[in-house]
């Protein structure tokens, strides 16, 4: 048992992973006080600006995290930015535990030659802009009539299926009116998805895989030639099933006959591994090396190069998080210095009252529900270190006159205004891009509105 009264705590970050820990923490224990913190104006950070719009099985899960946020012991501050509005230091002298949950909002570095040339993009930012976050472009360049979406996983598959589709398939769902309207007027014709590996490694769900296939007038073309299947292959095969159903389904599509009638087409192409983007001023094509794998499956050169023009890459590699000012990181990894949740300095001593949680902690690995076990991992040693130590001196509020914060009933509000939007469309609500437009809603406080 915690020896504090009503400890104080923060969590920096309102997406799934900073939520899972609250949630956690208040059962473990109940009289806690958390104050959620979130430099977005609105929380449910990669549910709501990292899932694709036509996932909404998925984007469900932001029910669940609602319920959390009703809890009395939570406190939720958006539009607060850790090292611009308030520092760490501030945090850890005002509360008893200080959590960091950013998560990984940045795209793995990419340094073939011609990476830098304009048409070579991260997934990260299309990501972004089609989920209408507020600090994307406004506007995104889709009137090249060839490109390539480079990974094995399934983000890349999110990359291409929104490429290839058409801007009325996303009239039901949250997906701002702008960005509609952009895809509808696409230029793109095919979209190449190259994986390094072969059929049976990629690290796509056999689910995400299908609805490729699943999109009115697309066309999901695969070389018959690029699923021949080795030794190696055979034997995750064997083992297993989700990776059958994936060359499965593969294979059903290499045998169908060309269509042919289709105005948008997408190219699955395996065992490719970019060496170089061509072009002088912008992309105009991109150059690989095939490859195969050897008796234990890794993916080795085999010196054959072949070339596709494509008119812009979207790298969908991995993801990295960013530093947060005033606490430690590890540049070469990607994450913050830990010991199982707790945050360590230079010298690998646990700093006091520091913790991590998410992908902050572990890297960008696993599906969104995998974060409530990294959280249960942290805030137990969060419990156990408010056992052993004296609670904080009381002090002022740091959060405390920072007019431009979003709380609960600002997010209430924003929340509304985008479900009037949806409701005269239609649907169940339209994202509200502008940032100046989310705050503008926020902070028009009702006459009926309880402070929290």
């Amino acid at each position: 048992m915690t020896s504090h009264i009503n400890p104080r705590i923060a969590i920096v970050g309102a997406g799934p992973a900073g939520i899972y820990a609250a949630d956690i923490l208040l059962g473990r224990v109940p009289d806690a006080r958390i104050d959620l913190i979130e430099k977005l104006p609105a929380p449910y950070g990669l549910v709501r600006y990292g899932v694709a719009p036509d996932h909404p099985r998925i984007r469900k899960i932001i029910d669940a995290l609602h319920d959390v946020l009703l809890h009395p012991g939570i406190r939720l501050r958006c539009n607060v930015e850790v090292g611009v509005d308030v520092t760490i230091d501030e945090l850890r002298a005002a509360y008893d535990g200080v959590i960091i949950a950013t998560g990984a909002d940045r795209d793995l570095p990419f340094t073939i030659p011609g990476a830098e040339l304009a048409g070579c993009v991260g997934a990260a930012d299309f990501v972004a802009w089609y989920d209408g976050h507020p600090d994307a472009p406004s506007d995104w360049g889709l009137d090249t009539p060839s490109v390539a979406v480079l990974g094995a996983g399934n983000v890349a598959l999110d990359v291409t299926r929104i490429l290839a589709k058409h801007g009325a398939a996303l009239e039901s769902t949250d997906t701002p009116d702008s960005i509609i309207d952009r895809l509808s007027v696409s230029g793109i014709r095919d979209v190449h998805l190259f994986a390094r590996r072969g059929p049976a490694d990629v690290r796509f769900s056999a689910l995400e895989l299908r609805e490729l296939g699943e999109q009115r007038d697309v066309e999901v073309i695969v070389d018959p030639g690029e699923l021949e299947l080795d030794a190696h292959a055979e034997r995750m095969l064997e083992q297993f099933s989700q990776r059958r159903i994936i060359v499965r389904t593969l294979t059903e599509w290499a045998q169908r006959p060309a269509q042919g009638t289709a105005s948008r087409r997408i190219h699955l192409h395996f065992r490719h591994n970019p060496v170089r983007i061509l072009g002088a001023d912008r992309v105009e094509g991109i150059e690989f090396e095939r490859t195969a794998s050897d008796p234990l499956g890794r993916m080795t050169g085999t010196g054959e190069l072949v070339r596709y023009e494509v008119g812009a890459v979207y790298r969908a590699i991995g993801y990295r998080s960013s530093p947060v000012p005033g606490a430690p990181f590890d540049v070469d990894r990607g994450v913050m210095p830990h010991a199982e949740g707790r945050v360590l300095d230079a010298e690998g001593r646990a700093i006091p009252r520091l913790y991590a949680t998410g992908w902050i902690k572990r890297g960008p690995v696993g599906l969104i529900g995998s974060t409530k076990s990294d959280a249960a991992q942290t805030v137990a040693h969060l419990v156990d270190d408010l056992a052993s130590t004296a609670p904080v001196a009381g002090g002022a509020d740091p959060l405390a006159g920072l007019g431009a914060a979003v709380d609960w009933n600002g997010w209430l509000r924003i929340d509304e205004a985008e479900r009037r939007a949806g409701a005269a469309r239609g649907r169940e609500r339209t994202k509200i891009v502008s940032r100046e437009e989310m705050l503008g809603h926020a902070h028009v406080p009702t006459m009926t509105e309880s402070i929290r």
